[in-house]
């Protein structure tokens, strides 16, 4: 059964959800389609006679298993560092993002599913070798005044807490206030743990902190890929998001607060005669990071009018999200669009 799965997961789905993409194109964007059992059942039985729809089936899955192999990495083509502090003088020097996987003390099974299904695949590690990447155990150390120190008990890692997973510091960004601080991370947290297109889009997510890039992240991967962080992050729009989100922590209350001032300050900003949408939301209390930004994505799918907003595409946009003394994270996002 596990070759079953592994053939139709990482074999026969990338074909698949390309044809099924290229002509389907309202769902193209799902990064969940990942199963024949998810497949099949979207197909019209109109599109083609059964005997004819098997041979294309079947074509494909010959194709597949060729397209797959050739996207498994021979050999690792990341350089393999020492250290924590290896690793952050390299990415200091060279202007690179440090990643940085936090290896359990023994595998589990979501360690393992991340080493064997997204670490040893070329358009991984491909995009691995853009960065500086290392794997470090969870009880890895760094020197902090000259003293070894557990990294992942310092405040920079606190929303890992401690759990194995994926940690990204910005050290590209110089002259940014978020240079060489964590601005992702990813804690396989109660066995969760990050597939390659996630990991991927991780990878790939603009410049920002912590909580803008993982409300983006959160966004960006859900299974209907709504398209409003799919434009140009604005720094203008990144800042009132920002604000308003801090603004809504502050008092404990969600909501557009001060909106008809804000938008008309926001406007002005804007340049070629945009105009400015905010969708705002709250999450459960208690919640960690990463499953808040979820949290915020799944309540503005439960509203027709947020989602519409957070569905679109804009020319530009910002997200953000701040904790309260509640324990509930506030998330904000704006748009400008002509």
């Amino acid at each position: 059964m596990q070759i079953v799965y592994f053939l139709q997961r990482d074999l026969f789905g990338p074909l698949i959800k390309a044809v099924y993409f290229r002509y389907f194109p309202p769902i193209r964007k799902s990064p969940h389609l990942n199963l024949l059992s998810d497949f099949l059942p979207l197909v019209p039985e109109r599109i083609m006679p059964n005997q004819a729809w098997l041979a294309v089936l079947f074509g494909l899955i010959q194709s597949s298993i060729v397209l797959a192999a050739n996207n498994r990495a021979d050999e690792p083509n990341t350089p393999q560092l020492a250290s924590y502090g290896d690793a952050y003088r390299v990415a200091q020097t060279e202007r690179r993002m440090l990643v940085i996987y936090f290896r359990p003390e023994a595998p589990t099974r979501a360690s393992r599913a991340f080493e064997t299904q997204v670490l040893n695949f070329k358009d991984v590690t491909s995009k691995l070798a853009e960065q500086t990447f290392i794997q470090l155990p969870v009880s890895a150390t760094g020197v902090i005044a000259g003293k070894p120190v557990r990294l992942l008990h310092q405040p920079g890692f606190a929303e890992m807490h401690g759990q194995p997973g994926v940690a990204i510091i910005d050290l590209a960004h110089r002259d940014t206030r978020h240079y060489g601080h964590v601005v992702s991370v990813y804690p396989f947290k109660g066995g969760r743990t990050l597939s390659r297109v996630h990991f991927l889009e991780m990878l790939n997510l603009p410049a920002g902190t912590l909580t803008q890039r993982t409300l983006i992240f959160a966004v960006r991967v859900h299974p209907e890929g709504p398209s409003s962080a799919d434009g140009r992050l604005s720094s203008v729009l990144a800042l009132e998001s920002e604000s308003h989100a801090r603004h809504q922590a502050q008092i404990g209350v969600q909501g557009h607060h001060n909106w008809d001032y804000r938008f008309q300050r926001i406007n002005a900003k804007l340049a070629g005669g945009m105009t400015a949408q905010e969708v705002c939301a709250e999450s459960w209390p208690g919640q960690d990071l990463i499953d808040a930004a979820f949290e915020c994505v799944d309540s503005w799918r439960q509203s027709s009018g947020h989602w519409s907003a957070v569905r679109s595409r804009h020319n530009v946009f910002g997200y953000d999200m701040k904790r309260g003394r509640n324990g509930i994270w506030y998330g904000t996002g704006i748009f400008g669009r002509r």
